[in-house]
């Protein structure tokens, strides 16, 4: 399977994150699963009129293309022009290269919740015009078009994350290089389900104090941070907490309050990230399925029955009181 891979207006985060893959590393695992790189920006060595000739190749259908990967948000300004983002020696903008050679590739890819939906790049009052392959935020669209769909039957996969773990991407390749991944293993916003269906509150080594209603009031308190400090865990859709990055981490583990980087329009929360809104002492953002009335009630009972040893360790930066088993009492 031929790999082709394009960046576009972003940091080159999804990039640096993927090359953390291990057990095996990218390369041995793209060369497992039978996936060729036809280029890359960062670990090709082919350069300037190279590139341009492969490119070619492809819109005249002397090479094949499997799989069209992009990072970054494409770049529509100014005025539909996209020639704020020229893809150098072509004298052609980006854009048009990505909507002409999406419509050569069987599959294609957004690597990142920019290149999904528009991302950090189209925060603000986006003056470059910065949408996603088949998003503009929430809104089917983007530069493909709602109705778009790769030669291999599918619309574009979107594998969000500001930046991906670089098993969601590696995972997804495989399973387009096996066949094994089919419009009903995406979901709602195109992400795969194999991530997408689970929550990053699942696995959090901080819900003891979440189901106590113990919370962090500080960046550097062991409670939970979703009352205080901001935390979407309980509504993002990812395994970040049961797929460790780098084999150990996740940002709710460091000690951040996830942000819910892989849903759209995340760049734009409308408050502090680092905050959570609330109206009449509830905290907006409720933990998904879960109804108003429900939670007060439960955080209610929680609260009152949440033991001494949760309650202070929940405030401060390291553990104060331990477990200890109670004995029981002697008749």
């Amino acid at each position: 399977m031929n790999l082709l891979w394009l960046q576009s207006g972003g940091c080159g985060g999804c990039t640096m994150s993927m090359l953390c893959a291990e057990a095996p590393d990218l390369l041995a695992t793209l060369d497992c699963a039978g996936i060729e790189l036809l280029w890359h920006p960062t670990l090709s060595e082919e350069t300037g009129g190279e590139v341009v000739d492969l490119l070619r190749a492809i819109l005249d259908g002397r090479r094949t293309l499997d799989v069209l990967c992009v990072e970054g948000s494409i770049l529509l300004g100014p005025n539909g022009t996209g020639r704020f983002h020229m893809m150098a020696g072509t004298g052609r903008p980006m854009m048009d290269w990505v909507r002409d050679l999406a419509a050569h590739a069987r599959h294609v890819v957004a690597v990142g919740t920019c290149a999904a939906f528009g991302g950090i790049t189209a925060a603000g009052a986006n003056p470059a015009d910065a949408c996603g392959l088949q998003y503009d935020g929430r809104e089917k669209g983007g530069l493909l078009g709602p109705e778009f769909l790769a030669r291999g039957g599918l619309p574009v996969i979107n594998v969000a994350g500001c930046p991906t773990h670089p098993n969601w991407v590696t995972e997804a390749l495989m399973l387009l290089a096996d066949e094994g991944l089919a419009a009903a293993d995406l979901d709602q916003y195109q992400r795969p389900r194999f991530y997408a269906d689970h929550l990053v509150h699942h696995g959090c080594p901080r819900n003891e104090y979440y189901e106590y209603k113990a919370s962090a009031h500080q960046p550097s308190d062991l409670g939970c941070m979703m009352e205080h400090m901001g935390c979407l865990g309980t509504q993002a859709h990812a395994d970040c907490n049961t797929r460790l990055w780098n084999g150990e981490g996740s940002c709710t583990r460091g000690g951040y309050a996830c942000i819910n980087c892989t849903a759209p329009e995340f760049e734009e929360p409308g408050h502090a990230y680092l905050e959570t809104p609330k109206f009449a002492g509830i905290p907006i953002g409720l933990p998904t399925d879960m109804p108003k009335a429900w939670f007060v009630a439960l955080s209610s009972l929680a609260k009152a029955a949440t033991p001494d040893r949760v309650r202070r360790n929940a405030a401060a930066d390291r553990i104060l009181v331990p477990p200890t088993v109670h004995e029981k009492r002697k008749r």
